[in-house]
């Protein structure tokens, strides 16, 4: 059945009206006055044009009318929506549609049959779909009822305790959960009802409205009401709402096919919507607002997220019309990949199909040459087999040689005979060894030319696709940020093999609009690589991903590291004076030391208890800093009893040589938080020591430091893997971090007054070692951007 020609809607009929009457005053202008041809032909032209621009908007109008029309179709029916509910998951379906579905997975809904009594609702008008549906027994019905199944929307069958009704949404293909009420606590789509009839309107709009109360032939509708669900002619409203009635005081709206609420009603309570909660996306009436569900809830008034939506809407609907060139790009650019798509199937197809070909070309090749290995052995015991048949055959009594060996016998002429029965003899014994052990010539079991295939099988019945690589994992034992970041990563067990390696990172700014773009070192062979060229006090964000001949797999998690807080100063243990050889060991490269206390620590700590000092052994770094900021980073050994890392002023530490300190006078301890001389009057000038003191796992904080998770005591801190040192020369002050997380663990003034040198204490066993350069490191080489790099 084709569909009716659309005409124009009423303004653009009006306006073509008025243009062929116009056009049709200037024709008889132009035959009545031969003067004023020309000025005719000139209005003829400008109505022609008049014409054909409203003829263009109608067909602009009409295309846009048809491509909306893919938004009012139900999932469920594939015809326009009619009565459509607003699922929780952003998707509408027909009200009967929803109820259809229900029923179809076992849950009894309200009848949807039960529409208002319009015009829409009728037999003649009704979707079909309705008379289809078998309609339950009243019968099972009571069945259903007095087993305790309910009566409101949504109810499971065969269950006595209410319980969450799941709706299939078809859009998504996603259980929806409609609650205990199932479709009872749906909203209905107004708005979209009214887009419905508008484009039913503009499409079909020689479909006139009859009224329903006229007498045939009935007259065109020209009004409605809602309140009586129904559309009058001006007669047949005035004759159904007499003056004085109370029907008179209803409102008469324009002709519908389709009668709605005036305003949204909240499903359970039947009050109108006055706020809307932005905790539950949800609207909600006065009731809902006040009960326990909604506690706490942040709500609004619904003119405030009226006003809100429509703000948000109009942008993003703004965007998109001034992003049409973009949108046409992406488009051009979507239907070229398309064209690829299929060029690039058809050739994975092409390729497949060779490789198939050449291995069945290879199998049939092998069978060939299998096959005439078993014919060339089959002929050969073949041949073997009849030449052994023949020589028995020999042997019967009527053969040749038993016959000529009788004849032989009758020979009475000894020389003769003797000339004859030599060559006889010998094949007589011949017969007589193969007659007493029989043995057939070869066997007839060809067992030894069976094929294994099943290694075969299983890599046939494996072969697949390649598979990209897995995501990469991020050995985070492994990776961390000095003076550059040294990256590691591991590929999972089961994931196919990469060839290379792209990392990809970018630095975070919170203050920063938009994000930064990442940067890319790619073809990384090896599972580690070195970035370099970075911020101070800067967190990055890094990222692997694997290539092989599938392509690039899936990106890794993403990994964070903040960089150090100032550059990396890198300097080596000074072992040229100054510290305790006899307590003291120093590895070759001047990067480690340990404190080996031996007999002397031994006749010490005899002394000790007789009221002696027992002395503290220092060593210091190979630099002394002058200016600006630098950090290091060192590794105390846990089992240490009593080690301090920090800084102090050279001259002083010269000083500390030349007359070693002890460990029972407080007044001079170098730790800050026990320091010298606060006890007896306060110092202005900072102290020329600071030192961090580490003990037993654990670190020793003062009580003023700002840490806020510390253990029972308030005062210590467990160790971390790594300890960072942060000297601000120019300030005067030196900071302590945990050098795996950067946290900082305390910070202190220090006297900077001259040349300032990193300095560690031990007292009893203890050792540690510092942290090596990134860019030092001889693991192994990895090519970043077609550059050797060390890794």
């Amino acid at each position: 059945m084709r569909a009716a020609a659309p005409r124009p809607p009423p303004r653009l009929r009006r306006s073509l009206q008025q243009t062929g009457a116009a056009a049709a005053a200037a024709a008889a202008a132009a035959a009545g006055t031969g003067a004023g041809s020309g000025r005719g032909a000139m209005a003829e032209g400008e109505d022609l044009q008049t014409f054909t621009s409203i003829m263009d908007a109608l067909v602009r109008i009409s295309t846009s009318m048809k491509n909306m029309e893919r938004e009012l179709v139900c999932p469920v029916c594939k015809e326009m929506y009619k009565q459509p509910l607003a699922l929780p998951c952003a998707h509408n379906v027909c009200h009967v549609c929803a109820s259809e579905v229900l029923l179809q997975h076992g849950y009894l809904c309200c009848d949807p049959t039960s529409e208002p009594s319009s015009p829409a609702a009728t037999p003649a008008t009704r979707s079909p779909r309705l008379g289809r549906r078998a309609v339950p027994k009243p019968d099972r019905l009571d069945r259903l009822l007095k087993s305790g199944f309910g009566t409101y929307p949504g109810r499971k069958r065969g269950t006595v305790h209410p319980q969450t009704v799941s709706f299939p949404c078809p859009a998504c293909q996603r259980d929806v959960d409609l609650g205990e009420r199932g479709l009872g606590s749906l909203f209905r789509n107004l708005t979209l009802e009214r887009v419905v009839e508008r484009y039913r309107q503009t499409i079909n709009i020689s479909a006139a409205i009859m009224c329903q109360f006229c007498k045939p032939p009935q007259l065109e509708a020209t009004k409605g009401c809602t309140e009586c669900k129904s559309s009058f002619c001006n007669e047949c409203f005035k004759l159904y709402h007499p003056w004085g009635t109370q029907k008179a005081q209803h409102e008469p709206t324009p002709p519908t096919l389709t009668f709605r609420p005036k305003g949204l009603m909240c499903p359970e309570h039947k009050e109108e919507v006055t706020h809307y909660c932005k905790t539950c996306q949800r609207l909600v009436c006065q009731l809902c607002r006040v009960r326990r569900t909604h506690t706490s809830h942040k709500i609004t008034p619904v003119l405030s997220a009226y006003q809100a939506l429509r703000e948000k809407l109009t942008k993003s609907l703004a965007y998109i019309l001034s992003s049409q060139d973009t949108v046409q790009t992406q488009i051009a650019e979507l239907e070229e990949t398309v064209k690829h798509t299929e060029v690039n199937g058809s050739q994975a197809k092409e390729e497949v199909s060779q490789l198939i070909q050449g291995l069945c070309a290879m199998l049939e090749e092998k069978r060939a040459t299998l096959l005439q290995a078993i014919e060339e052995c089959q002929q050969e015991r073949l041949a073997s087999l009849h030449c052994q048949i023949q020589e028995h055959q020999a042997m019967l009594e009527n053969s040749g040689m038993v016959g000529y060996a009788q004849e032989v016998l009758k020979e009475t002429d000894h020389p003769c005979f003797v000339q004859a029965a030599k060559q006889l003899h010998n094949r007589i014994l011949r017969a007589t060894d193969s007659l007493q052990s029989f043995r057939p010539a070869a066997t007839a079991s060809f067992s030894h030319f069976q094929l294994d295939v099943s290694r075969e099988l299983k890599l046939l019945t494996d072969l697949a696709f390649i598979r990209a690589p897995e995501a990469p994992v991020i050995d985070t034992q492994r990776t961390y940020a000095y003076d550059q970041i040294f990256l590691c990563w591991r590929l999972p067990q089961h994931s196919p093999p990469a060839w290379h390696y792209t990392v990809e990172y970018r630095k975070t700014d919170t203050k920063a609009k938009g994000l930064k773009l990442w940067q890319r070192r790619e073809e990384v062979r090896g599972t580690s690589a070195l970035v370099e060229y970075l911020d101070t006090d800067s967190v990055y964000v890094l990222r692997v991903k694997g290539c092989n001949k599938a392509g690039f797999g899936e990106y890794s998690e993403d990994i964070y590291l903040h960089t150090p807080p100032a550059p990396v100063l890198n300097f080596f243990l000074d072992n040229r004076w100054g510290f305790n050889r006899d307590r003291l060991a120093i590895s070759k490269d001047q990067r480690a030391v340990r404190s080996v206390p031996g007999i002397p620590m031994l006749f010490a700590a005899e002394r000790l208890m007789t009221s002696c000092h027992l002395s503290i052994d220092l060593v210091i770094g190979d630099v002394a800093i002058t200016q600006g900021k630098s950090y290091w980073a060192c590794c105390v050994d846990p089992s240490s009893y009593l080690v301090k890392v920090g800084v102090g002023l050279e001259s002083k530490l010269q000083e500390w040589f030349q007359v070693p300190q002890d460990v029972v006078s407080p007044r001079y301890d170098p730790d800050s938080g026990h320091d010298s001389g606060a006890e007896d009057t306060t110092v202005e000038a900072p102290p020329p020591y600071a030192f961090l003191t580490i003990g037993m796992g654990k670190i020793l904080l003062s009580h003023g430091s700002a840490l806020t998770s510390r253990d029972p005591n308030g005062c210590t801190v467990p160790l971390p893997p790594r300890i960072g040192i942060c000297l601000d020369y120019e300030q005067g002050k030196v900071s302590f971090y945990d050098a795996v997380s950067f946290r900082e663990l305390w910070e202190c003034g220090v006297d900077c007054s001259g040349p300032v040198c990193p300095a560690f204490c031990f007292i009893g066993g203890g050792a540690l070692h510092l942290q090596e350069l990134v860019a030092n490191k001889q693991e192994r080489k990895v090519t970043i951007g077609g550059f050797a790099k060390l890794d």
